[in-house]
């Protein structure tokens, strides 16, 4: 008779790493309705005292699934634009495609738990949090290519404002993503030429 298969120890990293992956299979197969933390613990084979201790309620959990993704999201973008020469049109092509692929590599699922977790404390902090990164992270790349080498944040978060709302439209097929990529890449062009119209005395 052969003995039974221990079930292995995993760290604390390698079970979050194994409950976000679980978490996003079910949304993909299931929908977000169907992903609480007590589903979450079967089909992860694991009890729910695990999946508590890792996410607190339901809206940890998708709190984090979206940091997972934007954590995902700036590796990605950082990675590509270390491998870019420093031209203007190169570097917008690089943000805005990074940008699109990221969201389209994660699918329609990032809608979701956007929807999910729309209102709630969780979400505001880190899509704020975010959002600084990424606007900081532009200003800092395009600024060299401005007039006076600086950006208004207005620029920025119309820029930012327009990213997500293209990564929308294409995840619900409104657009292709090559039409989101074109027109954030002109939305890019365009913030950094206007600053060239903006002397120092101008009215903000």
């Amino acid at each position: 008779m052969s003995k039974p298969h221990s079930r292995i120890r995993l760290s604390r990293e390698q079970r979050y790493e194994q409950l976000v992956e679980t978490a996003w299979k079910i949304i993909h197969e299931e929908g977000t309705e169907a992903l609480t933390l007590g589903h979450l613990a079967e089909q992860s084979g694991v009890t729910k005292p695990v999946v508590y201790d890792h996410f607190t309620n339901r809206s940890g959990l998708f709190a984090s699934l979206y940091q997972e993704f934007d954590n995902r999201q700036t590796a990605l973008m950082d990675d590509a634009i270390q491998k870019t020469k420093p031209e203007l049109e190169l570097l917008a092509s690089v943000i805005a495609t990074s940008y699109i692929e990221c969201v389209l590599l994660q699918g329609r699922e990032m809608p979701s738990v956007i929807a999910a977790l729309a209102g709630t404390p969780e979400l505001e902090k880190i899509r704020n949090d975010y959002a600084v990164i990424f606007t900081e992270k532009c200003r800092k790349i395009f600024a060299p290519f401005c007039h006076d080498k600086s950006i208004h944040d207005a620029a920025l978060w119309a820029m930012l404002g327009s990213a997500e709302g293209l990564s929308y439209a294409t995840t619900c097929s409104a657009i292709t993503a090559d039409q989101a990529k074109d027109e954030l890449f002109s939305v890019i062009i365009s913030m950094v030429q206007r600053s060239y119209y903006q002397p120092d005395n101008a009215m903000p």
